[in-house]
């Protein structure tokens, strides 16, 4: 059985490069190319692929965001996201927007065609080394009251004093929230808790 592939991706080395080694396997055809995701979202309504192999940072329109319209519009959509990010954030950000599959750019060949080969037989793929990382994140501790709104000011922008002011509280106090909310989440950055905070509904655009 032929496996029909949507490539996504805005770098054309990387498009030319993946499509040149696809194609050296019979039992797979890449069907369209896209270089953003009004693209991809063109391609695959004109073409129906099997499986979508989508890059998450693309021009115009997401890799995420086109994902998460693909699986709206089709819910048994096969979608692989082929990302140079290897953060818990990126990828577990990826599965919840409907991917079925993460897998690293720099991983070898034959392990991005065993990975379009279990998406299209259903299954979900994560490349070596990504489930562990997001292992920790399934059984992960929940924030308090207190953490989830120190993250919603931390994630609009404020200072930790200017934290510490609005809530009564100690600078130390809020720098001890701070860390445990970045813990808590596997999050390192004061972007990552604003992107994550906005991705989970706590703060809003």
């Amino acid at each position: 059985m032929t496996i029909r592939v949507l490539l996504a991706d805005d770098h054309p080395l990387v498009v030319d490069g993946i499509r040149g080694f696809l194609e050296t396997y019979d039992h797979i055809e890449v069907v369209a190319t896209a270089t953003n995701g009004e693209e991809a979202l063109a391609a695959f309504a004109a073409h129906n692929p099997d499986v979508v192999l989508m890059d998450l940072n693309m021009p115009v329109l997401s890799g995420l965001a086109a994902t998460e319209i693909m699986r709206e519009r089709k819910p048994d959509a096969r979608i692989l996201i082929l990302s140079m990010h290897d953060s818990p954030e990126y990828i577990s950000t990826a599965l919840r927007h409907g991917a079925s599959g993460y897998v690293l750019k720099e991983v070898p060949t034959e392990e991005i065609v065993d990975a379009i080969e279990k998406v299209h037989a259903g299954e979900r793929y994560l490349c070596t080394g990504t489930e562990q990382m997001i292992a920790p994140e399934r059984g992960r501790e929940p924030l308090t009251s207190r953490e989830q709104t120190v993250l919603l000011e931390l994630a609009s922008g404020m200072s930790n004093k200017e934290v510490a002011r609005s809530l009564d509280i100690s600078v130390r106090t809020v720098e001890t929230h701070r860390k445990n909310i970045k813990r808590k989440l596997g999050i390192s950055s004061t972007a990552g808790l604003t992107r994550y905070a906005l991705e989970h509904g706590v703060l809003r655009e």
